[in-house]
């Protein structure tokens, strides 16, 4: 190969190359604005919240809350509603989450974890109280959305591309679950007979 032949290559090479670099440096660029804007919004979220969390809000009476405050409750109580409705669509004997007082549960335990924890909780809370339903096309805040408007909203969340967004909603939900399953007139929408240790001659169920 002839020395100028062999020159071209290597500049078609080094040009590929660099495109290359070009477009993974734009792609790591891309994810790190993605991962800047929603943390901006879910800090955002929690300023709204903040400002928001007085208004409109009902906690049951005399109702003592550990960790959560009254807008957070809220929130739980009707995200907890929804995520464990699949479980009792084919069985109405099976308890609901507020009659397993699944939101009294998550208060208790996150009143246990350390100070970072409760603010993360509370920043996911607060966009999925008022930036996820927008997201969604919806002008009114989550705890105020149509049983069917709540799942579309969960749904989004749930499948979004970001990583921190799928986290806080696994983190929720797997809060709920602990707080639902814990109590065993619950075990029957999963088809778990429950422990021998300490079982009752009539099962579980």
């Amino acid at each position: 190969m002839r020395r100028s032949e062999s020159r071209r290559l290597d500049s078609n090479d080094a040009a590929q190359a660099g495109g290359d670099e070009t477009r993974r440096w734009h792609e790591v660029s891309r994810r790190r604005l993605l991962r800047a804007s929603l943390v901006g919004a879910l800090v955002l979220s929690g300023v709204v919240a903040a400002m928001l969390r007085a208004r409109g809000y009902r906690t049951p009476p005399g109702r003592k809350l550990h960790s959560l405050s009254g807008w957070q409750f809220v929130v739980v109580q009707h995200a907890a509603r929804r995520i464990t409705a699949a479980d009792r669509q084919e069985d109405s004997s099976i308890p609901s989450a507020d009659e397993v007082d699944v939101v009294g549960f998550v208060d208790a335990w996150v009143a246990r974890v350390d100070a970072r924890l409760r603010r993360d909780l509370g920043r996911f809370l607060a966009y999925l109280e008022h930036a996820a339903p927008l997201a969604c096309g919806f002008g009114s805040r989550f705890s105020l959305l149509a049983p069917f408007e709540q799942d579309r909203v969960l749904t989004s969340v749930q499948s979004s591309q970001s990583d921190l967004l799928r986290a806080g909603f696994d983190g929720i939900r797997s809060l709920v679950f602990m707080g639902y399953y814990r109590d065993a007139r619950t075990w029957r929408a999963v088809g778990y007979d429950g422990p021998w240790v300490s079982r009752p001659p009539g099962g579980w169920w």
